[in-house]
């Protein structure tokens, strides 16, 4: 096996290089084109005493018709007879810091590669033909440097007191493995993470299965349904392992891994999240997904962190007086509302976060707390006195996580709901849901379906709400 000599892949005679871009309007560095990844195979070994990772990465992917695929900026590409029918190449993965050992392509053809700038660009011994299934498998071995960002400081794999998390969105996924990431580019995954036998290991999906060994300890979580790179994740620390699930009350099985000192706290605190699982089953629809889990680590976090099929607190977030309830609201909205419906490029994060915080409001007002208009009043008097310069749709790459995304977005969905009244709203909700399920979404999108609901016309709520700085009044009850 050769390296290839460093620099941008060229184009082949009869083939064209996917692009080491993904089109994103906010983050076009991150994802790749030329192809799209149907399922990722991680076997990781961590050691937490040194911090090493090692990983074998195998993905499967499918090459992508010409008229689908992005040029690299300058590449030159060579059409075969009938556009459809074009070889890719070359193409590239996300891949931070890492030693790589070597690079397969289809099981046993060895690949040219370079490994610059966090970007793997490899290519294949024979181009691969547009529409055809390949794989690519990654050997890779380092110590895991989380991506630093200059508004969101540093994302990804983040080594703990005693394990590690992962803290995937948005760009994170590549401090850890090889791979698409962007968050249209969706696939299944099985994650298999061997660390030593004291530690437990908490992964997207399934428990498949979980082997000891003299030492160590091996851990194979399965998880059919697509997701995107920024919400993979892996949990490794000495956590009691603790069922949640309640079947009078949901038939979704629900489970956590809580350090052993933070249990009582935290058998109070999360004690109402099975009725919460039923209340938003009832508002949104089913639960997308086969299982839920939490993971409270015993370090300090900032904010809790969203991933599939689980969510992530700190020691912090777990008092013994519910004084975080709100953000088990907020994650656990997510599993519909960012990870089964996913957004289709960083633009629309609104759809995530605006109604995750919506969902708190709800959760308080079907739980008995303060009714969701309240809320929605006070919120509203206090964004009049803070500056007026976003769009919800469209808030600019720096200010993507900016608290009044959140707040105008929640005030959107309450506006909304006031318009058409509770019944056509949250029929609107479901059938967003239901429709768009394990798929990706956009703005346009969801008020396309809210204005065929109608009965009257949404054009100017949407664009007052949506497309203005100005922050709107809130309509009165019709």
């Amino acid at each position: 096996m050769s390296r290839a000599k460093s620099g941008r892949a060229r184009t082949a005679p009869g083939g064209g290089a996917g692009a080491a871009r993904s089109g994103d309007s906010y983050l076009p560095e991150h994802g790749n084109g030329g192809y799209r990844v149907t399922h990722y195979d991680l076997e990781l070994t961590y050691r937490p005493n040194t911090g090493r990772l090692s990983g074998r990465a195998r993905i499967s992917a499918v090459a992508e018709p010409v008229a689908e695929r992005g040029a690299e900026p300058g590449a030159e590409l060579v059409t075969a007879p009938g556009a459809a029918g074009e070889a890719l190449s070359g193409f590239s993965l996300d891949l931070g810091a890492f030693r790589v050992d070597g690079v397969l392509v289809d099981g046993a053809r060895a690949a040219r590669y370079t490994h610059r700038g966090d970007k793997l660009r490899i290519r294949p011994a024979r181009p691969l033909p547009a529409g055809a299934p390949f794989t690519v498998e990654v050997r890779y071995v380092g110590v895991p440097r989380p991506v630093k960002t200059r508004h969101w400081g540093d994302l990804g794999w983040e080594q703990l007191e005693d394990g590690a998390l992962v803290a995937g969105q948005p760009i994170g996924a590549p401090s850890w493995f090889p791979c698409n990431d962007h968050p249209a580019d969706k696939a299944s995954y099985r994650i298999e993470v061997t660390a030593p036998s004291p530690y437990a290991v908490v992964a997207p999906g399934t428990l498949d299965s979980r082997t000891v060994s003299a030492s160590t300890t091996t851990w194979v979580y399965e998880h059919p349904a697509p997701m995107s790179t920024y919400l993979a994740t892996v949990q490794i620390g000495l956590y009691d392992l603790v069922e949640l699930t309640d079947a009078a009350v949901s038939a979704v099985p629900q489970r956590a891994a809580v350090p052993p000192r933070l249990r009582d706290r935290f058998d109070h605190d999360f004690a109402r999240q099975p009725r919460m699982m039923a209340a938003f089953e009832d508002l949104f629809g089913p639960y997308p997904f086969d299982e839920y889990a939490v993971v409270v680590t015993d370090d300090e976090l900032e904010v809790p962190v969203e991933a599939q099929t689980l969510s992530i607190f700190g020691a912090n977030h777990v008092d013994g007086h519910r004084g975080c309830e709100r953000l088990v609201a907020h994650e656990l909205a997510h599993q519909w509302f960012g990870n089964s419906l996913t957004v289709a490029d960083w633009r629309h994060i609104w759809l995530n976060e605006g109604f995750a915080k919506y969902a708190e409001w709800l959760w308080s007002e079907a739980s008995g707390g303060v009714p969701a208009a309240a809320i929605a009043a006070r919120t509203r008097a206090r964004l009049a006195d803070q500056p007026q310069d976003l769009l919800v749709a469209d808030p600019g790459m720096p200010r993507m996580f900016d608290d009044r995304v959140y707040q105008r977005g929640a005030l959107t969905l309450h506006a909304l709901r006031t318009v058409l009244g509770d019944d056509t709203f949250f029929a609107v909700l479901r059938e967003w849901t239901a429709t768009y399920r394990h798929a990706t979404v956009t703005t346009e999108e969801f008020t396309a379906l809210a204005r065929r609901r109608a009965a009257q016309p949404l054009d100017a709520l949407f664009t007052a709400w949506l497309h203005a700085p100005r922050l709107p009044e809130l309509p009165g009850p019709s």
